[in-house]
């Protein structure tokens, strides 16, 4: 081949690599105009955010008003028994996850006074603050334990604790798609000892979150004031219609005051890389649907701090509830009911009982003592096919009393007389053991059992005949155990997130099958290819 095809050639696989390599941050039609119209916002913060919000300092509620948010602020002592005092990571379920929840709540979005000094430039438009900021301050990068830690209900500040927080907050934050929520990572610290720790949270927070939870809504979103506060080079950003989220070499502050305040250089820094990003995640909010408030008042719900007793809060996003076992079993269906494989001694319970719901009174306990090598399920079917469609996929609320358990999430399709089964492969994790945790499946999740025809094809959500909760066991043990369902309903019609994964871990495959290569945990492709490539061009070009 002569050099100049090779030329040719190697540049547009270099090409190739650096668009697949490219950042896919941002969504169709983001735009950083400001919003149209004046819109409330409200602050939540202790002195970091005051300094944030300060027109000497920051210049954050100068630079909002000028981009039509007409903002408000809390501050030490603020609200309901004084919960402005508390703004710690471990103080956020007491906000939107406690029985004080709907006091706090109506407080805040009521509140149109100021906390600290910033000048408005807009009038007050009237109605509730439609928008929430909140974070905690520096001393909430001291996060102990280590970097990949799982969620945890103890620990108060650790890495596993503050996960588990901010998936406990989450489903109230769901319930309330009539107003945005919007998380300030917490700034670093000067001192070292936990940057590591501080760094994989926000991160975390940033990248993972939302997607390991599924969540299908765009009314909750994070600007890494964390990041921005690092590294000169570090930044979260709206640019050339890309959100841009590029790490620093640091982890702890690069912009001090004389102690772990931000210093007024840090604080203009993040003001003018968030303001131009809140407007891309209001218009986000705004472009994905009906915002309208729930049609009833803020839910009960149960002390966070209650391992046994949960948050409550309403059923899981959806366009239907299609059991919440209140009462009659789903319309049309022969009621649930457990199923084992003949000539076992496997011994089933699949029935709706009370105490320990997740909300109302009753939920769906299946217990199980499943003989070796065998099958059971729990579930229901339909006479006729119904169309679930109007989602995009199905949620419910889970609950175990052990960690581990392996099982499927089995849908039935076709027509009643000749079926076909589906299932999305799991596992109980450790968050659900004693805790409800919310479980959404997307339809592209729900494939073709590989014992049928067709094997790996998804769910056609026009044709279901049946759902249940299934159970294989090893070959060689019993597989004992109890799940609680409960509220379980169609995935919301809102945008769901790419990614597959959802809020518990995917059973591990089958040994006979072939791990997907590219996970997680080893480097990126293309950023190996593409300097070897760039190495290839430079040689090519000396060789003419």
């Amino acid at each position: 081949m002569k050099p100049t095809r090779r030329l040719a050639l190697l540049m547009g696989i270099i090409l190739l690599f650096t668009l697949a390599a490219a950042p896919a941050q941002a969504q169709a039609g983001d735009s950083s105009a400001p919003p149209d119209h004046i819109v409330k916002l409200i602050f939540i913060h202790h002195s970091t955010g005051e300094n944030l919000l300060r027109d000497d300092y920051g210049g954050l509620g100068l630079a909002l008003s000028q981009n039509n948010y007409f903002v408000s602020d809390t501050n030490y002592g603020w609200g309901p028994d004084a919960i402005g005092d508390r703004t710690d990571i471990p103080n956020w379920t007491e906000w939107f996850a406690s029985e004080g929840t709907p006091r706090y709540t109506s407080a805040l979005f009521n509140e149109s006074g100021q906390n600290a000094a910033y000048t408005r430039t807009v009038s007050d438009p009237g109605g509730e603050n439609e928008i929430i900021l909140f974070k905690s301050c520096f001393p909430n990068s001291a996060l102990e334990g280590n970097p990949n830690d799982p969620p945890n209900p103890e620990g108060e500040l650790t890495v596993s604790h503050a996960k588990w927080v901010y998936n406990t907050i989450l489903p109230y934050f769901a319930t309330r798609p009539d107003k945005l929520f919007v998380i300030l990572t917490a700034p670093p610290l000067s001192d070292g000892t936990y940057a590591a720790n501080a760094r994989a949270f926000n991160n975390w927070l940033v990248n993972d979150w939302l997607r390991e939870n599924n969540y299908p809504l765009n009314n909750v979103a994070v600007f890494d004031f964390y990041n921005i506060l690092t590294d000169p080079n570090a930044h979260h950003r709206f640019v050339n219609g890309q959100v841009e989220h590029i790490l620093g070499s640091r982890n702890t502050l690069r912009y001090p005051s004389g102690d772990d305040h931000p210093s007024e250089q840090g604080s203009r820094k993040a003001v003018e890389e968030f303001v131009p990003l809140l407007n891309v995640f209001y218009h986000r909010w705004q472009n994905s649907g009906p915002v309208a408030p729930p049609p009833a008042q803020n839910p009960t719900v149960a002390p966070a701090g209650d391992a046994t007793q949960p948050p409550v809060v309403a059923p899981a996003p959806g366009s239907g509830l299609l059991d919440d076992f209140e009462g009659a079993s789903p319309v049309g269906s022969t009621g649930w009911d457990g199923y084992f494989q003949d000539n076992t001694d496997t011994r089933l319970t699949c029935a709706p009982a009370s105490g320990d719901a997740h909300a109302g009174a009753s939920a769906l306990k299946f217990a199980f003592d499943a003989a070796v090598n065998s099958w059971a399920t729990c579930g229901f079917y339909f006479d006729s096919t119904q169309n679930w469609s109007a989602g995009q996929g199905v949620s419910f609320y889970l609950r175990a009393d052990k960690a581990g358990i392996p099982f499927d999430v089995d849908l039935y399709g076709g027509n009643p007389g000749a079926r076909t089964s589906y299932n999305f492969k799991m596992q109980t994790s450790p968050e659900s053991v004693g805790n409800w945790t919310l479980v959404q499946v997307r339809w592209d999740q729900i494939l073709r059992v590989e014992w049928e025809e067709n094997a790996g094809l998804p769910i056609n959500p026009d044709e279901i005949t049946g759902f249940s909760l299934g159970l294989s066991t090893p070959e060689n043990s019993r597989l004992t155990g109890t799940l609680w369902l409960d509220d379980l309903a169609l995935l919301g019609s809102a945008p769901a997130p790419a990614p597959t994964t959802v809020n518990v871990p995917a059973a591990p495959p089958p040994a006979q099958e072939t791990p997907t290569s590219g996970g997680p945990n080893l480097p990126c492709v293309s950023s190996l290819i593409l300097p070897l490539l760039l190495v290839g061009l430079a040689w090519l070009l000396r060789a003419r």
